[in-house]
């Protein structure tokens, strides 16, 4: 019987991505995701070599698969509703990509893993808001790299500290999402000092 190395990589990665998402990568062990994903550690070894060329594959494939599912606009022009929207959604539907980015943060001290192919996911966001602020579409007060940023970590930072959402909600108890989402959106077109995008 063959063996099916895509498969068992697979398996490794899903396994790696719930290690490093709730123990970071100076928690997880090269043991616990062989453990975890029934695999052995010198396969993974083989496949990714270390510890930290795994966490990299991983923040990548979750970067590529965020970048794919929440496109900054499919006709060249932001879509607030359908970007902000998508993103919160998505934050909230997949919390373990912004463990990710943070546990990456507080592990490497600013060392940007894979950094010229990781650009490629954030280029496309920049150069959305600067073609709007070409069309004058978007306020140009802001640079568009600052506006590109403050959009992703208006969406997503929901969902990296619900905490602090619940602990600042008029009503922590009864948190509508819907209607989270919808002032979010609408923060976001504040920000960008537009109307209807």
């Amino acid at each position: 019987m063959a063996w099916d190395t895509e498969k068992t990589k697979s398996r490794i990665l899903e396994a790696a991505l719930l290690e490093f998402s709730e123990k970071g990568p100076a928690g997880t062990t090269i043991d616990n995701v062989a453990r975890r994903s029934g695999v052995n550690k010198e396969r993974i070894y083989h496949y990714f070599g270390n510890k930290q060329a795994l966490f990299g594959v991983v923040l990548d494939g979750e970067l590529r698969t965020i970048s794919e599912a929440v496109p900054v606009s499919a006709t060249g022009r932001l879509d607030i509703d359908a970007y902000i929207g998508g993103l919160f959604d998505y934050h909230r539907e997949h919390p373990h990509l912004n463990r990710l980015v943070l546990w990456e943060g507080l592990t490497y001290n600013g060392t940007i893993l894979d950094e010229s192919r990781r650009r490629e996911y954030y280029a496309a966001r920049v150069s959305a808001v600067c073609s709007g602020q070409e069309n004058g579409e978007i306020a140009t007060n802001v640079d568009a790299d600052v506006l590109a940023f403050l959009l992703l970590s208006l969406a997503g930072w929901w969902s990296s500290v619900p905490q602090i959402a619940h602990m600042m909600s008029a009503d922590p108890d009864g948190v509508d999402l819907d209607t989270r989402r919808r002032n979010v959106i609408e923060a976001a077109k504040n920000l960008l000092g537009q109307c209807d995008v």
